[in-house]
């Protein structure tokens, strides 16, 4: 079989399962039901709305939605309201790319980036690799106001690609938005199209994510939930363009912020990658078989190595790309060691637990009207310790 084929008749498979295969009993409804009461509780306190989506690899077992849109907007949430993904678009999107190349042996994890982006210059950049861009140990600083600094993209990512490093590389974590545009030109450097045109063709299209992009077209515009009043670069009202400020400078494309989604298309690739993982022998359970070793599908092997905590540096949590449970993390205290998951800014998460095949997808504009509430890092804890806790035939 052809690599896209595949691919798509991976993606094709994984869909049928979504749309109809008889559940198996794994989750206490009352206990999931739970969770939605929960959420309930904390709407017009930690967010206007929000999605929930629970699951494992063969079914979605909640998809529910509770809330509003916004101040202006008093219509109820749907299960198909399109949320700004904010950081999520570093997993979902930029990651995923990686994987990808990576699979077919056109990115090396420990190369320098300089291999792939010779534009990327200044002292001791000459050591910088991939893998120091994906856990966020690159030396390079976290932020810097780019849509203040420049007036153009290409502006932006010249003024990214020479920012000075200020930590040795490998010798220090520090969340770096700037370490992933630079991993974002690299990805397009490689294939040689830009990273929207990339993900539509190589990942969303094939798994069926028909509502998953940037630049959501303006005809989505009123079933998009609202973000923030800009006071900083817009001045408006956000909906439907990129809450991020840097993003939007970059014409809204960027792999570190950009993607819209919906809970069931993020359910589908939550789906995929819990598939990909189950590739992989587990005390107790049989060997999944499937066929995620060819094409630009990715081995188990390869998939579990970006989802494994790297110790890059000593004691991070992160994995490739991805983030793994640690004290006061997003993940709650219940998830085994070998869960991966992200959040985003705009109050957007994701966490699955191979060991137990389960995903946990969150989805809130808790940003609107403005970023000053923060009562949504109490939310997610407490969300995934009651998905947990409803999973019947728990895995240590």
């Amino acid at each position: 079989m052809k690599p896209r084929l595949a691919f798509i008749a991976l993606a094709l498979a994984v869909a049928t399962r979504l749309a109809g295969q008889t559940p198996a009993a794994r989750f206490d409804n009352t206990r999931l039901d739970s969770v939605v009461q929960y959420l309930r509780s904390q709407v017009d306190s930690a967010f206007p709305g929000a999605v929930v989506a629970v699951g494992d690899h063969n079914r979605i077992a909640l998809l529910a939605a509770v809330g509003h849109y916004g101040l202006d907007d008093p219509r109820p949430i749907t299960t198909e309201t399109v949320f700004d993904l904010a950081s999520l678009t570093k997993v979902i999107g930029l990651t995923t790319a990686c994987i990808l190349l990576v699979d077919q042996k056109k990115l090396d994890l420990d190369a320098p980036v300089q291999r792939y982006l010779p534009e990327f210059r200044g002292a001791g950049k000459e050591k910088v690799t991939i893998r120091h861009l994906l856990t966020h140990s690159s030396g390079l600083p976290a932020w810097r106001p780019l849509f203040r600094e420049t007036e153009t993209r290409e502006a932006a990512l010249a003024l990214v690609d020479t920012t000075p490093l200020d930590t040795v590389p490998g010798a220090r974590y520090l969340y770096s938005d700037l370490g992933a545009i630079v991993l974002t030109q690299v990805v397009e450097h490689i294939t040689k199209t830009r990273i929207d045109q990339y993900l539509d063709t190589a990942v969303f299209k094939p798994l069926g994510m028909t509502t998953t992009r940037y630049l959501p077209p303006v005809e989505w515009r009123d079933r998009i939930a609202p973000t923030e009043m800009d006071t900083a670069f817009r001045h408006r009202m956000i909906r439907g363009e990129v809450h991020d400020e840097n993003t939007g400078r970059l014409g809204g494309i960027s792999g570190h912020a950009g993607l819209f989604s919906t809970g069931p298309d993020l359910a589908r690739f939550a789906m995929w990658l819990l598939q990909a993982r189950r590739e992989l022998p587990v005390a107790g359970r049989p060997v999944a078989t499937g066929r995620l070793g060819t094409g630009i599908t990715p081995s188990a092997s390869l998939v579990a190595e970006f989802t494994s905590r790297q110790d890059l540096p000593p004691g991070s949590s992160r994995a490739l790309g991805w983030d793994t449970p640690s004290e006061n993390s997003s993940a709650g205290t219940k998830m085994s060691a070998h869960a991966f998951g992200h959040t985003g800014f705009t109050g957007t998460s994701i966490w699955l637990d191979p060991d137990r095949d389960l995903f946990i997808i969150l989805l809130t504009n808790r940003v609107h009207p403005t970023r000053a509430n923060t009562k949504i890092l109490k939310v997610r804890p407490h969300v995934a310790d009651l998905v947990v806790d409803a999973v019947t035939d728990q895995r240590p």
